[in-house]
């Protein structure tokens, strides 16, 4: 396969030059320089690399040019190849319409003249842009396939895992491909049994364990030791920053995830308020650099590993896994967060994974183009995954049982405006109809009592939050609902918890038991956002460290 193209445009002879030696320096093992010095010239080429197959990684493109700015040739060059990186470069007086064309055309960034030396002010951006086409990019595929039927919830939770892990792979769906059918066949005398997964070694695996899934696309699964300094149960933000600055000071630090990195925010298709990222972040994008940033650190992630139980032993908080085996440490955090509560009306069970989903719209999106789907919740996630819905649907209907949303108002403001999706407030959920797939809903107003049915091709279910506590249910204390208890809460006619062992008070984040400590979601009385995990995630390691000084 032809390498990849980084193409440059620029109208002045000697910083072409420039650019192409700084770019063949870097880039030229894995990547086909190609600089051109007009924009119409640009477009041609492009048209022929079209013809023949061949892939753009990033445009590099200079913004004042005659007879074509860089702007407007981005904007005709992006029509050929969407997914490639989008950057610019301006002088201080091109600033302006660089921003400006971040929401035009999706610049990715733009760089100042001089980009001297290119070791602090130019590889480092390139380098994290073509990582990122690199995870994103539709080459002609050669890797993991994976062979089942949309209405399978084992299929959708093996493809749920592997794109919330980023891993990616070719969805063959054997209800529409006979070729894929006649593959599974061969493989498979069980018709039920599904998804198959075919690997590039020739290996196979049918319907299997996601633990077996996590070994077999190389994802760790086992501690390599049996004792640490912290473990981290959950791989949301919360936990993942705890991760980040534990392993940044050098202290051995475990993190157990059960299902796959990101927790809820993972799923977001993108997060815009978020500091730092003026066009909005993915959660896979927000997730994959906090998981490399860890690992960086010398952080060990386990993926498709749960742990079942905490407990104390002696001076050591030992963490049982599902799979029976036994880690300890000196501290533990819990940053497990939060799940979205499950539909108990009639036809919820049977039709899971067959048209209902649960915070899957990432996952399951592209299943649905030009159909009707519904989504239940009014709050961010749901917000959030109903906007990116409408790239693909036909229409979306957004179930809110209250009288408004409750998600923050650039969301709503975003649902408002656009077209294809109709918000019913003061609605409830009733029943769910179909036999094989889900068909219908029935619907109630509440304000009117008025009840409805609705054809549905499928729905996304983002109602209410249940923490994820019940490891330590019979260790700390949680409120009726399960959160966490933490610091102050902790504190009654200025006496610390019953039990409590030592001569302080709980710090901020510390639980009823010394030395095991909660963040994010499922902590109470936590705000619900990015950023407030992340900020609980830096402040428990500032706590824990505290705590481990004192032993």
């Amino acid at each position: 396969m032809p390498k990849p193209v980084i193409l440059s445009l620029d109208d002045d002879p000697s910083v072409l030059n420039s650019i192409e030696r700084d770019l063949r320096a870097h880039y030229g093992q894995g990547y086909r320089i190609l600089p051109i010095d007009q924009g119409k010239t640009a477009l041609e080429y492009l048209d022929m690399l079209k013809q023949r197959n061949e892939t753009v990684a990033l445009f590099l493109v200079d913004q004042r040019m005659p007879g074509m700015s860089g702007t407007q040739f981005l904007e005709a060059a992006i029509r050929l190849y969407p997914q490639a990186k989008r950057v610019l470069l301006t002088a201080y007086a091109d600033t302006q319409a660089a921003i400006e064309s971040i929401n035009e055309i999706g610049l990715d960034y733009y760089l100042m003249k001089p980009w001297h030396p290119p070791e602090e002010r130019l590889y480092p951006v390139l380098d994290e842009l073509l990582e990122d086409w690199k995870i994103h990019v539709r080459l002609p595929y050669e890797g993991i396939r994976i062979a089942g039927t949309l209405w399978s919830l084992s299929s959708h939770r093996v493809k749920d895992f592997l794109t919330r892990h980023q891993i990616p792979y070719q969805w063959l769906d054997i209800d529409k491909d006979a070729k894929a059918r006649s593959l599974v066949e061969k493989v498979s005398t069980e018709s039920a049994k599904l998804p198959v997964i075919f690997f590039p070694d020739g290996k196979v695996l049918v319907q299997p364990d996601l633990k077996d899934l996590a070994d077999k696309v190389g994802l760790q699964t086992k501690a390599e030791l049996p004792f640490y300094d912290i473990i981290v149960v959950g791989s949301g933000p919360a936990g993942l920053a705890a991760a980040v600055y534990a392993g940044s000071e050098g202290y051995k630090c475990l993190v157990i995830e059960k299902a796959a990195p990101g927790g809820q925010a993972g799923s977001s298709p993108k997060i815009e308020n978020y500091l730092g990222f003026p066009s909005g972040i993915s959660g896979d994008d927000l997730t994959r650099r906090a998981v490399s940033q860890a690992k960086r650190f010398g952080v060990e992630i386990l993926s498709a590993q749960e742990a079942a139980r905490v407990f104390v032993k002696d001076a050591y908080r030992i963490v049982k896994l599902a799979d029976g085996t036994e880690l300890s440490c000196h501290a533990v955090l819990i940053a497990t967060g939060a799940s979205f509560h499950m539909l108990r009306m009639p036809g919820a069970d049977k039709l899971t994974g067959a048209g209902i989903y649960y915070g899957a719209a990432y996952t399951e999106a592209m299943n649905y183009k030009d159909k009707d789907v519904f989504v239940v919740g009014g709050a961010n996630s749901a917000a959030q995954g109903a906007l990116y819905l409408t790239r693909f649907a036909r229409k979306v209907t957004v179930l809110i049982r209250g009288p408004e949303p409750t998600a923050s108002k650039y969301l709503v403001d975003a649902m408002e405006e656009n077209e294809k999706l109709e918000l019913m407030m003061d609605t409830d959920l009733l029943e769910l109809k179909g036999e094989t797939t889900l068909e219908q809903i029935v619907v109630k107003n509440n304000r009117t009592d008025e009840i409805r049915t609705f054809d549905a091709a499928a729905l996304f279910v983002f109602i209410g939050v249940r923490p994820q506590s019940s490891l330590v249910a019979d260790l700390v204390m949680r409120s009726e609902k399960g959160y966490i208890y933490t610091g102050a809460d902790l504190i009654v006619d200025k006496k610390p918890p019953q039990g409590w062992t030592l001569e302080r008070f709980p710090f901020l984040l510390e639980t009823s038991v010394p030395g095991i400590f909660a963040a994010g979601d499922v902590r109470f009385g936590t705000n619900h956002r990015v950023a407030s995990a992340v900020g609980e995630g830096a402040i428990a390691f500032a706590l824990m460290k505290e705590y481990l000084k004192s032993l």
